[in-house]
């Protein structure tokens, strides 16, 4: 399996667990609280695969970086969080930078 799209499955898996933190209502909901607890172990567990074959500092700024960027925007749709222009620029930054250490990855 290409080693990419298992770290996009380990993003996708922790941008579901942190969206859910609010919804576990500090884990006193069982079953979001489960969810989220399964999606992190998922993700850790994809991250761990994917650092034998990519160099670290690929996979978490990959990671945290698209990670960061998706959770601002569904927290945005979902949860009517503010984003203000200087929010925004921020994003588009890590994610130029995200582009950067993957396109000059050694």
């Amino acid at each position: 399996m290409n080693v990419y799209l298992i770290l996009f499955a380990a993003i996708l898996f922790e941008v579901c667990g942190t969206m859910l933190l609010p919804v576990s209502q500090n884990f006193t909901k069982i079953f979001p609280t489960t969810v989220l607890l399964i999606s992190y172990g998922l993700s850790f567990y994809m991250l761990a695969i994917v650092s034998q074959k990519l160099p670290l500092s690929v996979v978490y700024a990959s990671w945290s970086g698209i990670g960061i960027f998706s959770i601002a925007i569904l927290s945005y749709i979902f949860y009517k969080q503010s984003l203000n222009w200087q929010t925004i620029l921020g994003l588009f930054i890590i994610v130029i930078g995200v582009t950067l250490v993957n396109i000059y990855k050694t």
